[in-house]
């Protein structure tokens, strides 16, 4: 599958625009992982338990962005983005967003 954030895949063309697909992910920090993200806030600098989740989650994302494209009998995602957001104080959502489509090469 190919999955790109530019309109256009260089040396394809679009054959059929299959429609709008994302892959969502909903993750907890969980109470150690807040905790120490809490005092490394205090000192300052990167929280390497939260870039860890999120890396994470974007991965997941991906990986179920490509899952509802391929049931679409999609080859390609143009347009991917990324979104995200707060839920509570302890969830954070990480939404992959694009346009499922059918490409061959020209």
């Amino acid at each position: 599958m190919i999955v790109v954030t530019t309109e256009n895949i260089i040396g394809y063309k679009v054959k059929e625009v299959k429609g709008q697909v994302f892959g969502l992910v909903v993750r907890s920090r969980g109470l150690g992982g807040t905790l120490l993200a809490a005092l490394r806030s205090l000192i300052g600098g990167e929280i390497h338990e939260y870039t860890s989740m999120l890396e994470d989650a974007r991965k997941q994302a991906i990986d179920r962005l490509v899952v509802n494209a391929t049931a679409m009998d999609a080859n390609a995602i143009v347009m991917m983005r990324f979104d995200s957001s707060e839920i509570g104080q302890t969830m954070s959502e990480v939404l992959a967003y694009g346009t499922a489509v059918v490409v061959e090469k020209v």
